[in-house]
């Protein structure tokens, strides 16, 4: 009986001892609930550092009173920690989720920062 070239597999690792632990480590990455580890992480710390950050540059940022200020930033920062959790479920990838809940995170903080340097 013939063998077919799709039972047939090749093996193009040069290095075949080292492909047994990579394969061991890859596989152990590719497990779906290390996915959803990372997606609530992001959720939980990177909504709150989201919220955290947005509520300081709200405080800074709005030209009313100062605590009409923090009191509209901790409104705000409540409603955007939720949208995190969802983004952080709605995204394709962890590494998306995490990208799309640090960079606002980072925007808040370095505007914060500006902002508290012009005062």
């Amino acid at each position: 009986m013939p063998v077919s070239p799709i039972d047939q597999q090749v093996s193009v690792d040069s290095t075949p001892h080292a492909s047994a632990r990579f394969n061991r480590l890859g596989s152990f990455f590719t497990r779906p609930w290390l996915g959803v580890l990372s997606r609530s992480l992001a959720a939980i710390f990177g909504g709150y550092a989201l919220a955290a950050t947005c509520s300081m540059f709200f405080a800074v940022a709005l030209p009313i009173a100062r605590g009409q200020a923090v009191l509209t930033g901790m409104m705000v920062a409540i409603v955007l920690c939720a949208c995190a959790a969802l983004w952080a479920f709605a995204t394709r990838t962890a590494l998306r989720a995490w990208v799309g809940i640090l960079i606002p995170t980072v925007l808040f903080w370095v505007g914060t920062r500006l902002l508290q340097g012009a005062a």
